[in-house]
């Protein structure tokens, strides 16, 4: 994929592809042509489980992807990711909040209680990121952001530790499996209540994608342009806490993919914001799609299977040494 290419039909394509392996091939064999030609257990497996898991990933994949371009756009740094927002370990906080207290089947007006709490945290952690980047010196700029959301993150990440020394083993089992990422068979009315937050901040990230453009050239350049900088800092900054708390309530923390795909994207295409935004949340549905295939048939004879998170940080982290070495020869 060049830049000379169409980059957004070929990324497209490649994800139809891997979804459609996705689809086809898992733990049980099904034959499509049986599954498609009447009722039975080969139609059930494949519309009820492996759809809807399908489904699941490529909108986690595609939200962390335009989420992570976006932010290392934004921060004008190629290290950022979604995370460093300080949504994932707020959203990460509330759900080990309610694991912790043990009502992972309680419910809310009918919501899961454990999705539901983690979102309330990622939208408090985001709040909180930003008063505090507004009240140091300079106001909300994108260093102020970076490193309150590394605060924040640091910090929730202590108290989640300390949950995890207080629980009993099974609890803590529960939550070790949530903190590192996972991709699972969802509930229908999560799934598509998840699908509507990332639906709408992606979209916000999209349209703003011009925008980033030009302040790429500083923050007082683009205000001569016509930017306001502060207001576009503030609309990508609660979309993307919008998508990332959305996406982390049904998954868990799933890494490097907001970090690996817009830097690979942006080195294979240019810097154009327009292209590197929808490239990057296609590859990154593309990337989650691939990554939870593998840890459905990697280990299919054991009988067991990995999180996603471990396969994305497997593949993500050395693939990202690699394009660091690359930049910097």
């Amino acid at each position: 994929m060049s830049r000379r290419l169409p980059a957004i039909p070929l990324a497209a394509a490649l994800l139809v592809l891997l979804a459609a392996l996705a689809i086809a091939l898992g733990t049980e064999p099904v034959s499509l042509s049986e599954a498609l030609a009447a009722p039975g257990l080969a139609r059930t497996i494949v519309v009820e489980v492996r759809l809807p898991r399908v489904l699941l990933a490529a909108m986690a994949g595609l939200g962390l992807g335009v989420v992570g371009a976006a932010f290392q756009a934004l921060l004008r740094n190629p290290l950022a990711e979604p995370y460093v927002l300080g949504v994932s370990g707020g959203a990460a906080l509330g759900a080990t909040t309610a694991i912790a207290l043990g009502l992972g089947t309680a419910t809310v007006l009918g919501a899961a209680l454990i999705p539901a709490a983690s979102l309330a945290g990622g939208l408090l952690a985001t709040t909180l990121v930003y008063g505090v980047a507004r009240g140091l010196r300079g106001g909300a700029s994108g260093t102020s952001i970076l490193l309150a959301g590394v605060m924040v993150n640091s910090i929730a990440a202590a108290l989640i530790t300390f949950l995890k020394a207080l629980v009993p083993p099974s609890r803590a089992q529960q939550l070790l499996r949530w903190l590192v990422g996972f991709v699972d068979l969802p509930h229908q009315p999560a799934l598509v209540a998840a699908a509507i937050y990332v639906a709408i901040g992606c979209a916000v990230l999209l349209v703003d994608a011009g925008r980033l453009n030009l302040l790429a050239l500083g923050d007082e350049t683009a205000e001569t342009l016509g930017v306001d900088a502060r207001a576009l800092e503030r609309r990508v900054f609660f979309a993307s806490s919008c998508v990332i708390g959305a996406i982390v309530s049904l998954t868990g923390l799933i890494g490097f993919v907001g970090l690996v795909v817009p830097h690979a994207v942006r080195r294979i295409i240019g810097p154009d914001q327009r292209r590197v935004l929808p490239v990057s949340m296609l590859c990154g549905a593309a990337m989650l799609v691939a990554c939870d295939l593998i840890a459905r048939l990697a280990f299919r004879s054991l009988g067991t299977e990995p999180p996603v998170g471990a396969v994305t940080a497997l593949i993500g982290g050395p693939a990202f040494l690699v394009m660091l070495k690359k930049s910097q020869g």
